[in-house]
């Protein structure tokens, strides 16, 4: 299909997705950027998109990417450019192609983008034909050297893919920064720096205008100024205007203002740009921490990885939305990138929910780390990665990260690294003494590197800490690393914390990976100089898997469908405000028996042999706990008796029903029961939504779960679950979160894990009703509607 630039959007409009209709092919062809090039038998496929993804799984692929798939895809597009664009700009944004994007506009070379997650443009205008003539845009990527990260990547056009419609007086890409110098409860000052570029021959006059406004839309005060601008030149314009009352922005209550930006000609609006603005201050204190506001908070952090189990990479916004919802329900703050830039409307939300947003460039510098091929520390690793292209990328790709996310509110520092001083891999040092390897990096080098690093930093964002992630302290503390950095993030190093706030009084320190253990949060909650921690992880993802036939990791407080485990509870039980108890049974040990993993140890089901004594496993953050079995309590539990943050019964099981009672001052506040399973007898659907828009991109996330006659979750079953679509909808991916299981993601039948299932659901661009039908042999079906308006 050719599209004119018309039917992609309204010209009054500057900026537009440009993803739809494009042609994609799994193969390399040294012709495919000609315009000539016949692609009529590629697959014709919507942006963005993941090809690895679509498998299959091999064991000969590598285990830290998930045994998914590389290789090289080619993508093309023709459209057509109306003559009533006359003397405007074209230019195209990638917000991320992973990796070794190379761009053609009729035959003519763009450039090349190795690194994968760098978001980039190129003017298009000089290579465009008009007068009802095709052009076209061809891209390849080149992701051959698939065992290249120690996480899933992904291959392809993954993120989404605007066109922006400007004149040739116009705002820079990112040319706006927004800052709040000065700020309190009675008074904001908002500092405005806008970037325009003149590419006309002539000196020009011209009026720029800012507008702030509320929440709701409605103009608050504007400011404007008439300026003069040489002819092809770029020049910076700032303005300063002062707000009354202004209503901060805090992760309780994430309010945002808008900045339009107009630039003006003759009176005619040639540019008009929207900047989110978010009001609030904050810093860190070497003694007491994180301060927002002017209040002292901890960020209960987690990190994440930038996969969606069977969507891949290519992430739909609804599922952020419903995955950042219930990290928000457990009390989450925080958010560590990592360990690369992410999509910009992660960010969007972030800064709508209410997080803290740590933004990550690199996971490697100048030396490759080991990505494992066989299994963790297995076997001969692979080199391949971004080392290779760091010498020449790594302060463009930095300073594109800085350009592109400094509006962001819920960004409070910026990571230059992690791990980077990972012992032996690749720096060594003497001091670690047996362990040193003399063939290895001297760790030395790293802080000429940091240094430089935070500079570019700085000159496009100096209103932001450095931070970077540290593995081994004790190697860093012997270089200039640490000293290069505005705020110290110790991965899983909790054990040095009192000796360096001592040994270096000046550096702030915070926890940038740490356990979901109870230890590892009473080391932010003990002491006052940790500002928060981040724990490995949020969410489940696929790659750094252990070996075959696992494919994934499994550290996440939600599995890859984004349904809650057991560790979802057990932090909510540390960070959240809302009063909450929950149960399940764990193992009965001897040894050290207060030390109850929520990881991998609790399972949530009442269910074993009668009479046998089993441990139950209770987390919550009311005083004290009434534990009953089938109506009768089985005694009541205070919090404070269990150093290790995890009440326990040792009683005989009975088949039934179990119910903890959390009470404060002897009042009930919250309960939780768990119900013994029959066999599994049908199926449930569930959407979470029952209408969704004909646009081509909005989704429903329908939950599947085997329930026995009574209704209860059968926890056990693995049935296979056919699943048929009908209507103006797609099934865009199946997920079972089970760690070794390697069925096709994009079949339509899967087995269920825990007895659950995730189907997203895609809406195509046409009206009508969507039917979903689950079935399975033994059980009974269920089918569910869904309207597409």
């Amino acid at each position: 299909m050719v599209n004119t630039i018309e039917q992609e959007w309204n010209l009054s409009v500057k900026s537009r997705k440009f993803n739809f209709d494009w042609k994609f092919l799994k193969a390399d062809n040294s012709h495919a950027f000609k315009n000539e090039f016949d692609d009529s038998e590629w697959r014709t496929l919507d942006l963005p998109h993941d090809w690895s993804i679509e498998g299959p799984f091999k064991k000969e692929y590598a285990s830290s990417t998930g045994y998914l798939p590389g290789g090289i895809g080619w993508y093309r597009k023709n459209f057509i450019v109306p003559d009533s664009i006359g003397e405007k700009k074209l230019i195209i944004q990638f917000d991320g192609i992973y990796k070794n994007s190379e761009v053609w506009i009729n035959e003519q070379y763009l450039g090349k983008r190795p690194y994968g997650y760098s978001s980039f443009h190129y003017d298009l205008t000089p290579y465009l034909h008009f007068d009802n003539k095709e052009n076209t845009i061809a891209v390849k990527v080149d992701h051959s050297d698939f065992a290249d990260s120690r996480w899933y990547t992904g291959s392809g056009i993954y993120r989404n893919v605007f066109i922006h419609l400007t004149d040739k007086m116009y705002i820079k890409p990112y040319g706006i920064f927004v800052t709040t110098p000065k700020v309190s409860t009675s008074e904001a000052e908002i500092s405005i720096q806008t970037t325009v570029e003149n590419e006309y021959q002539s000196v020009e006059n011209i009026q720029i205008e800012h507008q702030i406004k509320d929440v709701t839309g409605k103009e608050i005060i504007k400011s404007s100024s008439l300026e003069t601008i040489q002819a092809n030149a770029e020049q910076d314009f700032t303005h300063s205007i002062f707000l009354e009352n202004p209503n901060l922005w805090s992760p309780d209550n994430p309010y945002l203002y808008s900045v339009e930006t107009k630039v003006m000609r003759n009176g005619e609006v040639i540019e008009f740009e929207t900047t989110p603005l978010g009001i609030r201050y904050f810093h860190f204190n070497v003694d007491s921490g994180f301060y927002l506001n002017g209040k002292n908070i901890k960020l209960k952090g987690v990190c994440i990885h930038h996969d969606a189990g069977c969507l891949g990479a290519a992430v739909p916004e609804k599922v952020w939305q419903r995955r950042l919802q219930l990290l928000k329900e457990a009390g989450v703050n925080a958010i560590r990138m990592s360990h690369n830039p992410p999509a910009p409307e992660l960010l969007d939300m972030c800064d709508s929910y209410g997080f803290l947003v740590q933004d990550e460039a690199f996971d490697e510098w100048e030396h490759p780390k080991n990505k494992w091929v066989e299994g963790w520390n297995i076997g001969e690793p692979s080199l391949d990665g971004y080392a290779s292209d760091f010498t020449k990328w790594a302060e463009i790709d930095l300073r594109d990260m800085v350009l592109r996310d400094r509006n962001h509110p819920s960004i409070v520092f910026w990571s230059i690294g992690n791990e980077i001083d990972y012992p032996n891999d690749p720096y060594s040092h003497p001091v670690l003494e047996e362990r040193y390897k003399a063939s290895k990096p001297e760790a030395k080098g790293m802080g000429d590197i940091a240094k430089r690093l935070t500079k570019i930093v700085k000159q496009y964002d100096p209103t932001r800490p450095v931070t970077a992630a540290l593995a081994s302290v004790i190697m860093s503390n012997e270089t200039e690393f640490p000293e290069a950095l505005d705020v110290v993030g110790y991965n899983y190093q909790e054990f040095r914390y009192d000796e360096d706030h001592a040994k270096y009084p000046g550096r702030i320190i915070y926890g940038s990976e740490n356990g979901r253990n109870h230890d590892a949060w009473l080391a932010v909650e003990n002491n006052d100089f940790i500002s928060g921690q981040f724990i490995w992880t949020g969410i489940d993802h696929l790659g750094e898997a252990r070996g075959w036939p696992t494919r994934h990791a499994t550290p996440g407080m939600l599995n890859l469908a984004g349904f809650k485990k057991p560790l979802f509870f057990f932090k909510q039980s540390q960070w959240s405000d809302k009063e909450m108890v929950h149960i399940g049974l764990t193992s009965i040990k001897e040894d050290n028996p207060a030390h109850i993993n929520w990881d991998h140890e609790v399972v949530c089901q009442w269910k074993g042999k009668e009479g046998e004594i089993v441990r139950v496993a209770c987390c919550t953050n009311c005083p004290e706990v009434d534990l009953h079995v089938n109506g009768e309590s089985v005694g009541v539990k205070r919090r404070k008796d269990f150093p290790g943050g995890t009440i326990y019964w040792d009683i005989p099981y009975c088949k039934g029903t179990i119910k903890a009672i959390g009470k404060r001052n002897g009042t009930i506040r919250c309960t939780h029961e768990l119900k013994t399973a029959g066999k599994p007898n049908k199926i449930h659907s569930y959407s979470d939504v029952l209408t969704i828009k004909a646009d081509k991109q909005d989704i429903a996330h329908v939950e599947v779960t085997i329930l026995d006659q009574d209704n209860n979750l059968v926890y056990d079953a693995e049935n296979e679950i056919s699943c048929q679509i009908e209507g103006p909808g797609e099934m865009i991916g199946i997920e079972c979160s089970n760690p070794e299981s390697h069925q096709a993601y994009k079949g339509h039948d899967r087995k269920a894990y825990h007895g659950k299932l995730l189907i997203y659901v895609k809406a195509t661009d046409q009206q009508g009703m969507i039917t979903l039908n689950t079935s399975s042999p033994d059980l009974k079906s269920s089918s569910i509607t869904i309207e597409v308006k």
